[in-house]
């Protein structure tokens, strides 16, 4: 057992040595999905299913018009959403996951999971950093 009580054979580590292009493959995921929008426009459609552009801005909340659409546009590209335009006046847009969108949010949902497993003691780690930092 690891310290978190989590079974040594159920824990995944990244192979010793992988392959350039899956290596290069995970350095631009990390880079696209890491950040703070992909992140939460993930966790709505996770959440809330199909919604419609508007609706999705309000849900994520704090984002812009056109950052939202920068994110989308990218995560359509990468597969991970589906757009949706039906042909009506104005044009109603939707998002929704791939199954390849909802397999990464089951993957990320582990760090919701650690996070909240966490939070106590990174509380804690950033306050005690804060007070040595106002002492030194």
């Amino acid at each position: 057992m690891t310290s978190n009580s989590v079974p040594v054979s159920h824990t995944k580590h990244p192979p010793k040595e992988a392959a350039p292009k899956i290596e290069a493959l995970v350095r631009q995921i990390i880079e696209r999905v890491a950040d703070k929008w992909t992140m939460l426009v993930l966790e709505v459609l996770e959440e809330h299913g199909t919604v419609r552009f508007t609706r999705l801005g309000e849900l994520v909340g704090g984002i812009s018009q056109k950052m939202l659409t920068k994110t989308v546009r990218q995560m359509e590209s990468d597969g991970l959403v589906v757009r949706t335009i039906h042909p009506v006046i104005p044009p109603r847009v939707e998002y929704s996951l791939t199954p390849l969108g909802r397999s990464l949010s089951a993957a990320f949902c582990g760090v919701w999971i650690w996070a909240e497993e966490n939070y106590d003691e990174i509380t804690s780690a950033r306050e005690r950093f804060q007070k040595n930092a106002k002492e030194s």
